[in-house]
């Protein structure tokens, strides 16, 4: 088992937003979560990727598996891209930065400083940090925002690439991937508006 989430409860500046929810992947499973604006996608995969605790319910297998990516891309503005990749490689203790280059077709802009870089361009250097972490489990947040056509299929390459030697991931997106994968409305799990606010009236108590 790769993840595995049983009933967790988790709250937003203190109110309760999802409950009741559990969920497992294996290694080679993508799990695509569902679910409108404000529903508590992000919120999920931020307790999963240890940043912030739930209220209650257990996590397992998460850890040190995973690699996480939100909306902010991660960079520094005056390193280059290369130098970026190389950085992050150090912190995860990996050496080479190479396929990442490749999965995100970045070889023509190893040069360039992060900074000059487009809002796409951006968003594929963001996603090949990816590939230098050597973590199996992926949690992603709208991992496609900025990104045209030809870059999303390559980040769906890269995706399906990692399913292929044994990763997982968990991805919040509202786009077709094209990727094989089982899909989570978490709708169903969204605390009552009762829970929400009796949180709300203890909080000024």
């Amino acid at each position: 088992m790769m993840l595995r989430v049983d009933d967790l409860t988790l709250a937003r500046g203190g109110v309760p937003v999802l409950t009741g929810l559990s969920l497992a992947l294996v290694p080679g499973q993508a799990l695509i979560l569902r679910g409108p604006n404000g529903a508590g996608k992000t919120t999920l995969l931020r307790s999963i990727a240890g940043l912030q605790p739930p209220l209650s319910g257990r996590i397992e297998g998460a850890q040190d598996r995973v690699a996480y990516a939100a909306h902010a891309d991660g960079l520094k503005a005056m390193l280059s891209v290369t130098e970026n990749l190389a950085f992050w490689a150090r912190i995860f203790g990996t050496s080479d930065i190479t396929p990442a280059l490749d999965a995100f077709d970045l070889h023509g802009l190893a040069d360039r400083l992060a900074g000059t870089l487009s809002a796409g361009q951006k968003r594929r250097l963001g996603l090949a940090r990816l590939l230098v972490t050597g973590r199996p489990l992926w949690v992603l947040d709208e991992p496609t925002i900025s990104l045209d056509t030809g870059a999303v299929a390559l980040f769906a390459a890269a995706l399906r690439a990692h399913l292929a030697r044994g990763g997982a991931a968990l991805i919040a997106t509202h786009i077709d991937l094209g990727i094989e994968a089982q899909v989570l409305d978490i709708t169903p799990f969204r605390a009552s508006a009762a829970t929400r606010a009796g949180a709300s009236d203890e909080a000024f108590l």
